[in-house]
This record gives C-alpha cells, structure tokens and sequence, in this order.
C-alpha cells in the first residue's frame, strides 16, 4: 500500500523532475552469461550445488480480491551480485477451484535468491500455489548485477556452478467471500500528541505539516475511498490549499502568546486605537513550530532569535539568536529514496529510507536546519543562482532561471537557461568536481518563469505532458480605438488575453484572447487564478473570463450580485481547492465550479448592529472581504477587512470558518485574525486587534465527580455531583462548553465581550456528562446523562439504589471537537435501611380518682383537727 500511493504521488510531479540522474556501470557484458534450465550440452560445472525451494503466503485464507503477498526463495544464495535472470527461473503456479492455472514467472532479487510479489484471488474455493526453481548455471566470470562483465568492478566467480532445480509441494490456499481485515484504518477522534505511534500508520492523511509549498496532489480518488473511506480527499493542490492535515471545527483557544501592543488607546485618541501583527511561525513540522522572534536571551536583552516551541502547549524547544547563526527554515523537502549508484542495463538497487529537511533559501545560499536543535547543518553556496521556486516537496526541486547576458547567442544555446537543482545531499555548492546539485540545465524561452504555475497533472494521466506541465500566465486589458476631438473614446472595445507558457521550456502554447465583453480585468492579473489548467481572470463586471489552457479555449462565468460584488469589489486574490475557485468580495464569498464556472455558494456575512457597514445586499447590512482564505481539512478560513480600512475600525469584523463544501459557517470570531500555519487539528492566528498570536484547536478536559462520603440507608436518594473543567494553557479551570457557545465563550475569556452576547440574549450551554453506577457483582446501572452547567461547569444527577451494596460511580465526559475526554469516579456506600419501630396500641382511659383524693383529703384535715384537740385538752389539764 505505501509503495503504490508513493509511486502515485511521484507520478504527479514534473515530467522534467525526476530522481537526481545515476551513473550506469561503465561496463561491457561479456558473450558468456548465465541461464536457466537444465546445463547445456559441453557445459560442465566446477561445482554442483543441491538446492531447497521454499514457499510462503500471507493470509490464509484471504477474502476474495485481496492481495496476497507471496514469498518465495531457494537456499543456499547467491552473492551480492547474482541474480536468478532471466525472468522465468522462478515459476509460482496457482490452481484455481474451477481447475484453471494462473503461472507467474520471476527472477530473484540480488544475493538472496529470493524474491516476492502480491497476487489478487478472484474466485472463492480451495487454491493451491506452487513453487519451481527450475535450476540455473553461473559461468566463471566477474558478476555485477546477475550478469558477467568485462571491466574489474563486481564480483568475480572463480568457478562455474550449477544450482539444482528443485520445488515445493503444492500448498492450499483457501479464499473466502467475506474481506479479511487487517489492522483498523481508524483516526483519532480524541486528543492526541506527537510523536505518531508507527503502529497508527493508518493516521498519515492527517500527519502532513505547514507548509505545502510545491505539493504535488493526490490524484487516485478510488484508491483513497478504499482506504479512507470517512476521510476526505485531499485532491487537486489549488491555491492558498494545504492538505494532509486537520484543522479546527470550533473556536476553542488553546493557547496564546503576546508578540506586540495593540487595542484602543483611549484619552485624547477617543475612539482610536493602534494595530500590530504579532506573528506566526513560518514552518510547522511533527508538532513544533519555527518563527523568527523578538525575545529575551540568556543575558537579558531583547534580541531576534530563530525559535521553536510546541504547537500544543506553547512550550519553547530553543531560541538561537540572528547574530549567533539562528535560521528559521521555511521550506520542507520530503527526500524519498533514491536508487543505488550502481545500475546497469536498467537495473536499480534501491532503498527504502525517507527523510524530512527543513530548508531555508534565501539570497545565494541554501541552508538546512536541524528540527531538534536548530543547529545549521547546511550552509550551501547556490551562486551564481539567487533564490528560486520551490516546485517538489518530493526530492526538494529548485526551478530558476539564469540570465547569461547580452553576449549569449542563440548558437551557444540562448540567452536564458533553465536551472532545476535538488536540495538534496551535502553538497557545499551547486557544483563541486564530480558532485553536483543540478538536474538539468537547458535553453529557456523566457527570461522569467511563467506568473503562475500549474505543475500537478490533475486532470488525469490521460493528459499529454506538454499540457500537464503547462503554465503561465500573462493577463492584461487595455483600450484601443481612436480618441474624437474633446477627449472622447470611439469605438472602445476592452481586449483581454491570455498567454499559456510550458513551464519545462518557457515555449508558448497558447495565446488565447476576447473582446466580446465590455468590461475590463479586475486589477489586471492580480485577482487572476491558474487551477486544473485554467486561467480565471476576474472582471470588473463581477464575473470570470475562464481560458482553458488544454483546449485553448475561453468561456465566462456566471455573473454574482449587484450591486458591490458585480462592481467588482473586492480582494486582488482568490484561492481554490476541492474542485472550487473562491472570490473574496465586499458582498462575501463566492464559490464557482472549477468545471463550469457556476456558482456553487455564496457566504455573507450579516453585520452585528446597524450602522455598521455600508455595504449592502437584498436591504441586508453585510460586512466585506477584501484579502485570500486559506483552505484546509475541508474548511475556509478568512477574515473581514477592506482594501483601505478607516477608524473607527468596524465592530464585528471576524474570522469565519466555512464549511467549504455547502458554504455554511462552522464558527466565528469576532475579531481580525489573520490564519497562519495549520497542523495536527491546530491554526495559528495573528490578531492585529490586540498583538495577540492565538492557537486554536482540541485542549484537555477534567471531570470530577463526588457522592456522600459516608453510608446512606437503602431508600434515601443521594445526589452524585461534580464539575467538567478545560484545561488549555489558555483558560485553566474554566467551564466546558458546548459547540453552539464555543465562540461566546473564548470572546468573553479573551476577547473583552459580554457573557451573554451583544444583546444579552445569549445562554451558554454545558457539555453532555454520562454517568453510571457498578456494584460489586459488576452489574452497571445507567444514571443517565445530564448536561453541565455552562457557567460554571458543575453538574449533578439524584439517584436511589434499590439494594445494600458498595457502589463505583463513573462519570464521563466523551470530549468532542473542543475538547478531549476525561473521566472521574467515586465510591457510594448504601447500607440496611433504618429499623422498624413496633405499632403503637390503642392508649388506656385513665382512672378517675376524684372522689378519693377528696375523701383521704377530709381524712387528713379531720385527723389534724382531731390532734389539735388533742393537744389543747392536754394542755388544759396542766
């Protein structure tokens, strides 16, 4: 799989690129060569070797229309020179269930005597494979390559051999209907960090770096639907387009960092305020960013340094200062392997080893950087070449075009040459002895590149090359006709044209031109597009003249709104990609077909409060753009802005990510930031609103949960509780919130505007929190899911368990396009239910003792009056 989408893309590069040329062996073959086959008469061996074949093939069984890979090999080997040729030595037989044989014939690799190749089954049933070598002899002589030369290099045999044919039985093979599947071609859907498992082979869609300058497209749509069937295509280069990587759905703001003052000044400036770019970094590669900085070094002073920090989390790798030789690279060559030096009649032994440089070309030097350090490892001299386009991340191609001066006649080969050199290799200079950068140096048409270049075949290989490498374009408008007495114009016509240039030889293809229009080109070739070998020049009457530059024909657009964009207002550039041509306009973004120039959608973008935008569509304030988007993982980013803005600026200008498929937003935020580098689901913004470099994509989330910290009674509801928090360096331990309030909330935090939106009639919502309950038997019992307060981030759910037991409690936060999931638990404990109280009786009517507590009363009065009697007779007789 990885060699054919490898020789797909090489197929899409130039056809005047190719691999840095290789010296064949400067040898001639000798009338003695090896064979296959029984020994021919009067050849008599030195030695007889007795040989073994050997026989492997994986899956088995296998679903019908897979590829099985076939392994085959006879021991002993060779050397390093031989090879079982010619083709036919080794001969692989399969029989199909119906009876039917499939033969296949192959020579071995070199030294090994082995070999391999992959084979579709196309019927189910019971196969068999078998594997022949059909013998071989190898006269004395010197070896290079599997044949016998006549110079000193190779290797030499002292001796004639003859290897013994010999075979495997005949292995069952069993091909089924149903697919066999191999490890799970999954994305990651939650958050991840570099580096890359090389066990997650399956991610290299979304592994690509910023940025794609000289990206060849993809062009096998049917083979990327087989592997990649949920992923989209990243087809067709385009403009202003980097594929191969993820880019953010939501507005969440992971990190920032301050790189200049910026915002309201405030006092006597009223309304005021300044401006500033804070920066971006100009290459990202395996997750770090490089950018050229204004910051503290190790002795205290504010200096320009070459930095790189971590996309994710900000963190900086190493800071080297200008003047000390830091160099920020800006350029990423993909360096694919190459074949061995020594060939011969064709043949190649290759490797199978790629690399990554990160280049910078600047002046007359070219230097290469190393990723972890920063360290220059390069400092190559390109004179007398200053600079040059980079046309081929695949190989680090270099296109320039050298001006040989007035003496250069066109009997030594033309004035202008055409320079395509590699970055590849340590090569000090262009050219050093033996050793060389250049690939080719031919005559040149032109003293310049064409304007434009279009050098991806993505109109199918059915394509001849002259018009799959053509290029270009010149584009002009100009008046002709006579001026009448007074000043006034006769007989205006406006005459538009397109010149299409090869780009290999500058030569002209076509020259393709109209008058049947009135109106003029749009800034002339500023506004203009080349995209699948078209030329889209705009027009002031507010649509495309398309010259195509395969047919040499011309066809107009269809024509977009009045009245500012078919005024022709608007951005001096457009961008494409996915099979659309994008016009940035003061009435939004218009979408045309790449195909048939018809508009696929338009974006507009309505003012926030009246009185803010003078421009004006269907009654409908609209706020306007006026600079180039820039495309990724299937969105548009673009920010609001006008040709020559004024204070006060305009309130509510944004940058608006845009479904780049139907036209309709993905989010918003309000303010002026401009898209930067893009990678591994992450874009940088620079916002000149307030010197703010900002990056937004996936953070880190934290859920928490808690319950009862001692037993409750079987039948009492207890609430579990808890909190969803982010986690980005940008907000610590602030709420976690939903898609739809994503915007809302990162202006609020960051941005200085109100919770609850312009109007105050804005709620911000939560995010989804599940949560279950295990007991000890390891039954779960679903809680439901609840959503978290937007505000604070808190959520909770009242749950009754219905036996004695010691629960877990989980609570789970999935994570979504803001956020990765978290997830927390806790213990309850329900234990027995209160104790039961016995039924209260009927109560017993007291006794009504009234009437004795009277009588014992009378009693006690009369027997103290008795005594008291009593007394006094006694004392009386005294």
């Amino acid at each position: 799989m990885t060699a054919t989408i490898a020789i797909i893309l090489l197929m899409t590069s130039l056809t005047l690129i190719a691999n840095v040329p290789v010296q064949p062996a400067q040898a001639q073959l000798s009338t003695v060569q090896p064979y296959i086959g029984p020994l021919k008469a009067g050849d008599t061996p030195n030695v007889t070797v007795p040989t073994r074949a050997y026989l492997s093939f994986r899956p088995n069984p296998i679903g019908v229309g897979q590829s099985l890979l076939v392994n085959l090999w006879i021991n002993p080997a060779g050397n390093t020179q031989n090879i079982i040729v010619p083709e036919g030595g080794f001969v692989i037989t399969f029989t199909k269930p119906d009876g039917t044989k499939y033969v296949v014939t192959i020579r071995s690799e070199p030294a090994t005597f082995a070999n391999y190749f992959e084979y579709i089954p196309d019927q189910v049933g019971q196969w068999t494979v078998k594997f022949e070598f059909l013998g071989a002899y190898f006269p004395y002589g010197q070896y290079y390559n599997g044949v016998i030369v006549t110079n000193s290099s190779g290797y030499r045999y002292t001796v004639s051999a003859y290897f013994n044919p010999c075979s495997t039985e005949a292995q069952n093979l069993t091909v089924q209907q149903d697919m066999r599947w191999s490890w799970p071609l999954t994305m990651p859907t939650d958050y991840w960090t570099r580096p890359a498992s090389l066990n997650n082979r399956g991610w290299w869609p979304i592994l690509g770096n910023w940025p794609a300058t000289g990206y060849n497209g993809y062009n096998n749509a049917a083979m990327w639907d087989t592997l990649y069937p949920n992923t989209p295509k990243q087809l067709n280069a385009g403009t202003d387009f980097t594929p191969w990587v993820q880019a953010p759905n939501t507005a969440h703001v992971l990190w920032k960092k301050l790189g200049a003052i910026a915002g309201l000044i405030g006092g006597p400036a009223t309304q005021y305020g300044t401006t500033s770019s804070p920066g971006s970094p100009s290459l990202i590669y395996a997750g770090r960013c490089y950018q050229t900085m204004t910051i503290q070094d190790y002795a205290g002073n504010m200096t320009s340094c070459a930095v790189c920090y971590d996309l994710r989390t900000g963190q900086q790798y190493y800071a080297i200062p200008i003047s000390q030789g830091g160099i920020t690279p800006n350029l990423i060559s993909y360096v694919n392997p190459v074949p061995n030096p020594e060939t011969l009649a064709g043949e190649e032994i290759g490797s199978s080893t790629w690399s990554v440089e990160l280049l910078s070309i600047s002046g007359s030097y070219l230097r290469k950087i190393n990723p972890y350090t920063g360290a220059m490892t390069l400092n190559a001299s390109i004179a007398p070449l200053s600079g040059g386009t980079f046309m081929n991340q695949i190989g680090g191609y270099v296109l320039n075009v050298q001006d040989l001066g007035v003496g250069a006649t066109n009997a030594t080969g033309g004035r202008y040459r055409l320079i395509n050199w590699t970055t590849r290799g340590t090569t000090a200079n262009l050219t050093v002895g033996t050793t060389t950068r250049i690939i080719s140096n031919t005559s040149y048409a032109r003293s310049s590149l064409p304007t434009m270049q279009d050098y991806e075949n993505d109109l199918g290989a059915e394509v001849t090359d002259t018009y799959a490498v053509s290029t270009t374009v010149n584009l002009t408008g100009a008046p002709f006709g006579t001026i009448a007495p007074g000043g006034t114009l006769v007989g205006v016509r406006w005459w538009v044209w397109c010149a299409f240039y090869k780009l290999s030889t500058g030569v002209l293809l076509y020259n393709i031109s109209t008058d049947t229009y009135p109106d003029i080109l749009y800034q002339g070739g500023a506004t203009n597009l080349l995209y699948q070998g078209k030329v889209w020049a705009w027009t002031q009457g507010g649509y495309y003249i398309i010259f195509d530059g395969f047919t040499g024909k011309w066809v107009r657009s269809e024509a977009t709104a009045y009245p500012w964009s078919s005024a022709g207002f608007g951005a001096y550039d457009a961008s494409a990609a996915y099979g659309l041509v994008l016009r940035y306009s003061y009435a939004g973004v218009y979408a045309f077909n790449a195909t048939d120039g018809k508009i696929v959608w338009n974006y507009r973008a309505p003012a926030l409060a009246p009185f803010e935008s003078p421009y004006i569509e269907n009654g409908t304030e609209i706020y306007s753009f006026n600079s180039a988007g820039v495309i990724a993982d299937g969105k548009l980013y673009v920010l609001n802005s006008e040709h020559s803005t004024t204070w006060p600026m305009t309130r509510g200008w944004g940058i608006h990510c845009i479904n780049m498929t139907d036209g309709t937003l993905v989010w918003k935020l309000d303010n002026a930031m401009s898209p930067g580098g893009m990678a591994d689901g992450y874009m940088t913004f620079a916002n000149s609103w307030d010197g703010y470099m900002y990056v937004i994509g996936k953070g880190t989330s934290k859920t928490t949960v808690t319950g009862p910290d001692v037993a409750v009674p079987l039948g009492t509801g207890v609430v579990i509780k808890g909190t969803v928090l982010d986690q980005s360096p940008a907000q610590p331990d602030t709420p976690c919130v939903s898609k739809d309030s994503m915007s809302q909330q990162m202006e609020y935090l960051h941005l200085s505007q109100p919770i609850g939106g312009l109007w105050n009639n804005v709620t911000v919502t939560g995010v989804p929190v599940s949560l279950i309950a295990i007991d000890s038997n390891g039954t779960v019992t679903d809680l439901g899911t609840v959503t978290s307060n937007g505000y604070s981030g808190v959520y909770s759910v009242t749950w009754c368990a219905l036996k004695e037991d010691t629960y877990q409690i989980i609570a789970t936060f999935a994570g979504d396009d803001s956020y990765g999931s978290s997830m927390s638990t806790t213990t309850v404990l329900v234990g027995p239910a209160p104790a039961a109280y016995p039924e209260p009786k009927e109560p017993i009517p007291p006794t009504d003792n009234t009437s004795l507590l009277y009588g014992t009363l009378a009693a006690v009065i009369i027997a103290i009056i008795v005594g008291i009697v009593a007394v006094l007779l006694a004392l009386r007789k005294h």
